[in-house]
């Protein structure tokens, strides 16, 4: 079975029809979503409207728990404070009963899938560096770990039980024996330098695991930003991928 693997539309439309366009071309069987549908971007409704109709497998993150007040936004910045608000006043009633039920974990097979980390996928802390991988590759049993949350691809491979090391391909076999922590990086809004959308695609038979990028109009989604009355900043970092 062929997955994509997302995270972090973060109301960018734009992005997240370009990324859907992709996954036709790739022949993908199913889409697995890692939460963090909403926020920053201006397209709250249309994108939670196409994940529901194009995705099953969905977590919640962060900034979905937020805007439905089943999450605490104090230590969200200011323009992210901001844009939460605003998409809080702009849900429908039916997206914001979508949002309050989705769960924090998914397990699928030999995959844990969750937007932050899996010790405590509440508190939305981040795995950034080998250290952190190194504590949470203790608190799920699953092969494979797959999450969002930091909008940058990082992959950490727990070798032997105690070999930790990070993979720098984008393009790699899941190796029998070994354990991963992957971050599939952001449709809507990547933080690592570069603005195409990026996801990941995993074939559960071949067991590969492989980065996409995809170009979409980001003029487009700035311009949306702006017009919203959403702090420009948000338009301009989707520009750059930071």
């Amino acid at each position: 079975m062929r997955w994509a693997i997302l995270s972090d539309i973060h109301s960018n439309l734009e992005a997240f029809r370009a990324v859907l366009l992709r996954l036709e071309k790739e022949k993908i069987d199913r889409i697995a979503f890692l939460g963090d549908i909403i926020g920053y971007g201006a397209d709250p409704e249309m994108c939670i409207e196409l994940l529901k109709k194009t995705t099953e497998c969905v977590v919640a993150g962060n900034h979905d728990l937020g805007a439905v007040g089943k999450s605490e936004t104090t230590f969200f910045n200011a323009m992210a404070k901001t844009a939460i608000e605003w998409t809080a006043n702009k849900i429908w009633k039916s997206h914001y009963d979508y949002l309050k039920e989705l769960p924090l974990i998914k397990l699928l097979d030999d995959f844990f899938m969750v937007h932050s980390t899996p010790l405590y996928p509440s508190q939305w802390n981040y795995i950034l560096s080998e250290d952190d991988a190194a504590y949470n590759f203790h608190f799920f049993d699953h092969s494979v770990c797959f999450i969002g949350h930091s909008h940058s691809p990082q992959v950490f491979i727990l070798k032997n039980g105690d070999n930790l090391s990070t993979i720098k391909s984008t393009h790699f076999f899941i190796e029998e024996g070994s354990r991963y922590i992957i971050n599939v990086g952001s449709v809507g809004q990547p933080r690592d330098g570069n603005p195409d959308s990026c996801f990941g695609i995993l074939d559960t038979e071949k067991r590969e695991f492989r980065y996409i990028r995809e170009p979409y109009n980001i003029h487009k989604a700035q311009q949306k930003i702006i017009d919203a009355g959403l702090p420009k900043v948000l338009a301009e970092r989707i520009g750059v991928g930071y």
